[in-house]
């Protein structure tokens, strides 16, 4: 299971996600607008959910409804990343 981030991010990218990820899963596109999540690095631990000040961050099987194409989005940043 990984953890998704969705449309609360958009516009914020405040960082302390990034801060407390012991894996450092968590990325800024750079001309993106919010930042990713790379599915196959994450732990889920958790530890970036209760930091999140605008509450983006969900399991993966728990993104609600109106912000499911996140999951997508933050796949899709995996496979660029990768270079796919």
């Amino acid at each position: 299971m990984t953890r998704i981030i969705a449309q609360p991010c958009v516009d914020v990218k405040s960082g302390e996600c990034v801060d407390v990820c012991p894996v450092d899963c968590i990325h800024d596109a750079g001309d993106a607008n919010m930042l990713y999540i790379v599915p196959d690095e994450c732990i889920d631990c958790g530890a970036c959910e209760s930091v999140c000040p605008v509450t983006a961050i969900f399991p993966e099987e728990e993104v609600p409804e109106q912000w499911k194409e996140y999951t997508a989005m933050n796949y899709k940043f995996a496979e660029e990343k990768r270079g796919l």
